[in-house]
C-alpha cells in the first residue's frame, strides 16, 4: 500500500447496521456497559453519568442520537472520548477493531450527506464490503449541549 498521506489509526464501532470510527487519539478508553445513574433535569441527549477515574463522565447514547433502537446487549460498549475541554461516554452497539488508514484514502462526505449528520462526519473510508463513516467526536455535541453539561456541573 503506497500513499503520500500519513497513516492514522481509527477505532471502528457499530451503531445499528452502520460501521463508524473515531480517530484513536480522541478515544481515551473503552469500557463494558454499566447503567448510567440518571441525573435530575438532564437534557434529552444525556443518559446520565457513570463513575470514571475518581469522577464521573456524562453518557450520550449514539444509537438514540441517530434515531435507532438502543437495546443493551453483551457487546454494548461505552467509549470514553475526549472532546477537548471535557470527556463524554458514548454508548455504541459494538466496538470492532483498530484500523490503520492512509489519510489520502479518506473521502470527504458527499453531497448526499447534509444537515445535522454532516456536522458529525469527518470522512468516509471504503473497504471491500464495508463503508466506515469517521465521526468527529468533538462535533457530537453542539456547543449548546456542551454548555448544558458544563452548567450541570458534570466533571470533565
Amino acid at each position: 500500500m503506497t500513499g503520500t498521506g500519513d497513516d492514522i489509526q481509527l477505532v471502528s464501532f457499530r451503531v445499528g447496521p452502520q460501521e463508524f470510527a473515531f480517530d484513536i487519539l480522541q478515544v481515551e478508553r473503552i469500557l463494558r456497559h454499566v447503567a448510567p445513574a440518571p441525573l435530575p433535569k438532564a437534557p434529552d441527549f444525556l443518559e446520565g453519568v457513570v463513575p470514571y477515574e475518581g469522577g464521573a463522565v456524562p453518557v450520550v447514547d449514539l444509537r438514540k442520537r441517530f434515531d435507532l433502537d438502543a437495546p443493551i446487549r453483551e457487546e454494548t460498549r461505552l467509549m470514553v472520548v475526549d472532546l477537548g475541554e471535557q470527556r463524554v461516554g458514548v454508548l455504541v452497539d459494538e466496538v470492532r477493531e483498530v484500523l490503520r488508514v492512509d489519510s489520502t484514502t479518506i473521502a470527504a462526505p458527499g453531497p448526499m450527506v447534509s444537515g445535522l449528520a454532516a456536522a458529525y462526519i469527518a470522512g468516509i473510508v471504503s473497504r471491500p464490503g464495508r463503508t466506515i463513516i469517521i465521526l468527529n467526536a468533538r462535533k457530537l455535541l453542539s456547543s449548546t449541549e456542551r454548555m448544558a453539561l458544563t452548567a450541570m456541573g458534570t466533571p470533565s
